[in-house]
């Protein structure tokens, strides 16, 4: 099982994918995001995956660093094993390109998995919000090269 994070500077998306199903998903504060880490110790064979910011020449703000900051405390609190994958890598392999978007691999999900739906008729990624794609694009990227 994967457990994927898109972290921001105040909250963080978080998906768990065990390559048939999304077990859960959520926005949740990155204090409480921490907090939560910590209890993965009791989830058995799971490898948690956390986006990593790069640099490519242009001036950052505050918010990345802020970013960068809860990286580093997620990946030290994590009991279980911890992997780091560029948003670059994640573009790369949905669709071969560094000019994609986040609504372009958005729609690679889609194409692949097929449409969200609806309550009624709830789809694999029906419910998943905001970063949570992303961090659902994360899990997926990162098990899929396991393969």
């Amino acid at each position: 099982m994967i457990i994927a994070i898109d972290p921001g500077s105040e909250q963080s998306a978080l998906v768990w994918w065990n390559g048939k199903e999304v077990l859960r998903h959520e926005i949740l504060k990155n204090e409480d995001l921490l907090q939560t880490i910590l209890y993965f110790s009791d989830v058995d064979n799971c490898t948690l995956v956390i986006e990593m910011v790069a640099s490519y020449g242009m001036a950052v703000g505050k918010t990345v660093f802020e970013t960068v900051f809860w990286i580093g405390r997620f990946y030290q609190a994590s009991p279980i094993p911890t992997e780091l994958i560029y948003r670059k890598e994640i573009k790369e392999y949905f669709c071969h390109s560094m000019r994609a978007k986040d609504s372009n691999i958005r729609q690679a999900l889609i194409d692949r998995f097929g449409e969200p739906g609806t309550n009624k008729a709830p789809g694999l990624l029906h419910g998943l919000r905001k970063d949570e794609w992303s961090a659902m694009a994360l899990a997926v990227c990162w098990m899929d090269k396991q393969k």
